[in-house]
């Protein structure tokens, strides 16, 4: 079984199946899985679900998408599958599962594993963990939910993307598969077109690749932005890169290390 949130909000049954249920249950479910297994007050709940716009009496409203969210539970769980309930508690509720059958978990988890085992030195290891992780995403975040608690949501949820695509890359380009990245960041340097180290990245992912010319434009397109928008030059790393690409520097061989100048 399976909750997902990173895409669109729905919960599937061990053979695949799409439980059926409605935006407003849809909601209740993202609004309750978001900390698992920990306690969301009816008042929380309520602002995350309909926030000033309210139903005229919004705690019935909150109990009958609870009824319903519980039946569309019991598709999933009257199967044999692992603990998943809407526990009513005084004043809120809890939805009480195993962390596993929620994407967003499991990708926080893969992450942080990720994240050891290039602490330890693990570098195909925690490539590998990273990949994993960025293939639970399966498009924009919540994508049919539309309130501000979403919305925050989403945000929370695109910044740890961006780390684990930073992270993947930055492995990627110390082994040498420079091909492997351009793609996940020419996608992030599309969502984020002022974040310097994404820029950096993808210029010398293109670089390495034996795109020289690429490079160079993604750095004369990052530096007309920021003069535009922010009336500044890039900083000092960004400029660095550029240069060493500009005049085909040794030092941005793989082999080199110059990749810690663009690691915060």
């Amino acid at each position: 079984m399976n909750i997902q949130l990173l895409g669109y909000v729905e919960v599937r049954t061990p053979s695949g199946s799409r439980v059926p249920m409605s935006n407003g249950v849809g909601l209740l479910l993202a609004a309750t899985a978001w900390t698992p297994n920990a306690f969301v007050a009816d008042e929380e709940v309520i602002e995350r679900l309909w926030e000033t716009q309210l139903p005229e009496h919004p705690r019935n409203a909150l109990y009958t998408l609870a009824t319903r969210l519980r039946k569309a539970l019991r598709c999933v769980t009257d199967g044999g599958g692992p603990r998943f309930e809407l526990i009513r508690r005084y004043g809120g509720y809890v939805l009480a599962f195993d962390e596993e059958v929620v994407d967003t978990s499991r990708f926080r988890r893969l992450v942080a594993q990720a994240k050891d085992a290039r602490r330890r030195g693990e570098a195909e290891r925690a490539l590998a963990l990273y990949g994993e992780a960025l293939a639970l995403w399966r498009g924009e975040p919540l994508s049919n939910m539309r309130t501000a608690w979403a919305d925050a949501a989403r945000l929370t949820l695109h910044h740890e993307h961006r780390n684990a695509v930073i992270g993947g890359a930055e492995l990627s380009l110390r082994l040498g598969r420079s091909d492997e990245c351009v793609a996940p960041l020419h996608e992030l340097a599309a969502r984020h077109p002022l974040d310097e180290h994404v820029a950096g990245l993808l210029m010398l992912a293109l670089h390495r690749g034996g795109r020289q010319e690429e490079a160079l434009r993604c750095y004369q397109a990052t530096r007309a932005l920021m003069i535009d928008l922010l009336g500044d030059e890039p900083g000092p790393e960004l400029r660095s890169v550029h240069e060493r690409i500009l005049c085909r520097s040794e030092s941005l061989r793989p082999d080199r290390g110059v990749l810690d100048l663009m690691t915060s």
